[in-house]
C-alpha cells in the first residue's frame, strides 16, 4: 500500500512541475512576443538584404562578430526605406550600413535621395549622404554636397550650401533645413530666391514647397523690374503674388514709397491695405500722405488714408501741409492714356505754409489744372490778411499759388491793433500772388470797405466806401493802396471814434484762434483751437 501512495504522489508532483514548466514556457513566449512588437513599433527592425550580386562575409577574429561586404546591384530595405548601390559594408549586429556610388534611397511614394556616399543608422534611422546629395519630394529638389537625413522624422538638413528648385523658383542659402511631413524648408545666411520676375534675399527666412509661400524673420528684400519691398517680418505668396510684411516694411513701386508698421499687398488685383505710421511717397510729383491707415489700387490709381492724414507737397522753398480727417485719390480718365489724379480732404481740412493757412470742411485738388478747391466756410490766411467767402479756389502752377478766386460773401479782414480791422468785401475777389506773397487784391460787385489810413504807427483817419469795385496793393503782406472804381461813396472820418470796435462791415468774423501757426497746430481739435 505504501508503494501505491508514493507513486501516486509521484505522479501529482510530475504534473505539477509540467503545469509550472507550460506557465514559464507561456511567459517567455509573451514576452518574445511582446519585444518583438515593441521593436516594430520603434522600428528597430534589422537592415534586410533583399539582393546583391556578391555577399562577401567576414568573420572578426576578436569578436567573432560577421561584417559583410555587398557587391553589385545591392537592394536593401529597412523599416519603409528601400536602398539601392553600387556597393556597401553591412554591420549586421550594430545595424548600419555604409554604401557607395549611385546610392538610392526610397521612402513612400514621393521621397528619394541620391547621393555618391551614404552612411545609414538603422538604429537610429538616421543617414548621412555626401557627394552630389539630390532630395527629390514631390515638386522640390534640393541639390547639396552633404546632408543629414532623419528617416524616422522626415528632416533633412544641410550646414555648407544647398540649392532647392520648387516650381519658378530657385532658392540658395548656407545652411537649411526641411521638415519634409510639414513641406516646409528652414533657411539661415545669405538666402536668396531667384524668380523670372525678382530676386529675393534674406538673413532668415521659411519656406512652404507646398503654397510657395516665403516667411522673413529677419532683414529681407524683394528686387525686380518694377518693385522693390523691405522688411524684417512678413511672408510672401510666392504663386498668387500676395505679401502681408510688417517691422521697417516698405514698398517702392518705382512711382511711390510706401512705408507702415504693417503692409498688405495683393499684386494680382492691385490692392493693398496699410496700418499704422503709413506713409505714402509719390516720387513723380513730390508728395506725401502719411496717416494710420490706408488702402491702395494700383490700376486704375486711387488710395484713401485715415486716422491723422497728412498731406505734404514738398517745395524747397515752402513746403505745404494739409490734414484732414481723410484724404482720398482717385485716377479720373481723360484724353490722354493715363488720365489725371484727383485728391479729396474732408472733415476738417487744415492746411499750413510758411506765406499761408486755410482751413475749411472739404477740398478738392485737380493735378489736371493745378487748383485746390475749398468748399464750406473756408479761410484763407496771407500773412495778416484773413480771406473768406462761400468757397474758394487756389490755382497753382509749379507748386506755387498763382491767383486766389473767393466765389460768394468774399471777404477781407486784416488787423490793424487790438480793435481795429481793416476790412473789405464783394461779390467775388481774385488775390493774385507773386513769389508767395499776395500782392494784389481785386474785389467786384457790391464792394465795401473799411480802411484805416496810418501816419507811421498812428491812425490819421478812416476810409469806408462803397463802389462796384475795389483794387488793393499790398506790401509786406500789409495794405498799401487802396484804389475806388465805379460810383464810390465815402468820406474820410476821423480817428478818435469812440468805440472803433464797432466799426464792422456786416460778415465780419475774426478767426485768429483756429488759425495753424505752424504745422503742429493742424492736429489740435476744432474745439481745442477756438478755446484756445
Amino acid at each position: 500500500m505504501a508503494e501505491i501512495r508514493d507513486f501516486r504522489e509521484f505522479q501529482i508532483m510530475l504534473k505539477i512541475r509540467l503545469v509550472i514548466y507550460l506557465l514559464i514556457l507561456a511567459s517567455s513566449f509573451q514576452l518574445l512576443h511582446s519585444q518583438v512588437v515593441q521593436n516594430n513599433k520603434t522600428g528597430k527592425r534589422k537592415i534586410e538584404l533583399k539582393g546583391a550580386d556578391l555577399d562577401i562575409i567576414v568573420t572578426d577574429a576578436l569578436t567573432g562578430k560577421e561584417k559583410h561586404r555587398f557587391l553589385g546591384n545591392v537592394h536593401l530595405i529597412h523599416n519603409n526605406v528601400i536602398m539601392w548601390c553600387d556597393s556597401a559594408h553591412f554591420l549586421p549586429d550594430l545595424n548600419l550600413v555604409t554604401a557607395y556610388s549611385k546610392v538610392h534611397i526610397e521612402q513612400g511614394d514621393t521621397l528619394d535621395l541620391y547621393s555618391d556616399y551614404l552612411f545609414y543608422d538603422g538604429k537610429n534611422e538616421k543617414a548621412i549622404a555626401t557627394g552630389n546629395v539630390h532630395l527629390v519630394d514631390k515638386e522640390t529638389n534640393l541639390f547639396t554636397d552633404a546632408a543629414d537625413y532623419d528617416v524616422k522624422n522626415q528632416i533633412a538638413s544641410y550646414k555648407n550650401r544647398g540649392r532647392i528648385i520648387n516650381a519658378e523658383n530657385t532658392l540658395t542659402s548656407i545652411i537649411g533645413v526641411y521638415y519634409v511631413s510639414q513641406n516646409l524648408f528652414h533657411f539661415k545666411d545669405s538666402v536668396k530666391i531667384v524668380n523670372p520676375e525678382y530676386i529675393m534675399t534674406a538673413d532668415t527666412m521659411d519656406y512652404n514647397t507646398e503654397t510657395e509661400t516665403a516667411y522673413f524673420t529677419g532683414p529681407s528684400e524683394l528686387r525686380g523690374d518694377s518693385i522693390y519691398l523691405y522688411c524684417e517680418k512678413g511672408w510672401y505668396d510666392t504663386k498668387n503674388d500676395v505679401t502681408s510684411i510688417w517691422k521697417n516694411a516698405l514698398i517702392d513701386n518705382k512711382e511711390q514709397i510706401i512705408e507702415g508698421d504693417s503692409l498688405f499687398f495683393n499684386k494680382a488685383t492691385g490692392y493693398g491695405e496699410s496700418f499704422g505710421n503709413i506713409s505714402i511717397k509719390d516720387t513723380t510729383n513730390n508728395l506725401i500722405v502719411t496717416g494710420n491707415y490706408a488702402w491702395y489700387y494700383r490700376d486704375p490709381e486711387s488710395f484713401m488714408v485715415t486716422d491723422r492724414a497728412l498731406f505734404t507737397q514738398v517745395s524747397g522753398g515752402d513746403s505745404l501741409f494739409m490734414h484732414a480727417d481723410t484724404i482720398s485719390a482717385i485716377t479720373v480718365a481723360d484724353s490722354t492714356l493715363k488720365g489725371y489724379r484727383l485728391m479729396s480732404a474732408y472733415y476738417g481740412v487744415r492746411i499750413f505754409s510758411n506765406n499761408m493757412q486755410a482751413k475749411c470742411d472739404s477740398l478738392s485738388y485737380s493735378f489736371q489744372d493745378s487748383v485746390i478747391r475749398l468748399y464750406t466756410d473756408p479761410v484763407i490766411w496771407s500773412e495778416e490778411n484773413q480771406l473768406t467767402s462761400d468757397s474758394l479756389a487756389l490755382f497753382t502752377r509749379n507748386r506755387q499759388p498763382e491767383r486766389l478766386e473767393l466765389y460768394g460773401s468774399a471777404f477781407v479782414a486784416a488787423q490793424v491793433d487790438t480793435f481795429r480791422f481793416n476790412q473789405l468785401k464783394g461779390r467775388t475777389l481774385t488775390g493774385y500772388f507773386r513769389d508767395n506773397d499776395l500782392y494784389k487784391i481785386d474785389i467786384r460787385g457790391n464792394g465795401e470797405s473799411i480802411y484805416y489810413l496810418l501816419d507811421d504807427d498812428n491812425i490819421a483817419g478812416i476810409n469806408p466806401t462803397r463802389c462796384a469795385r475795389i483794387e488793393v496793393l499790398l506790401e509786406d503782406g500789409k495794405i498799401s493802396e487802396v484804389f475806388e472804381y465805379e460810383n464810390a461813396e465815402g468820406t474820410l472820418e476821423p480817428p478818435d471814434i469812440p468805440s472803433p470796435a464797432a466799426i464792422r462791415l456786416k460778415g465780419f468774423n475774426w478767426f485768429d484762434k483756429i488759425r495753424p501757426k505752424k504745422k503742429e497746430d493742424l492736429f489740435i481739435e476744432k474745439k481745442e483751437a477756438e478755446s484756445g
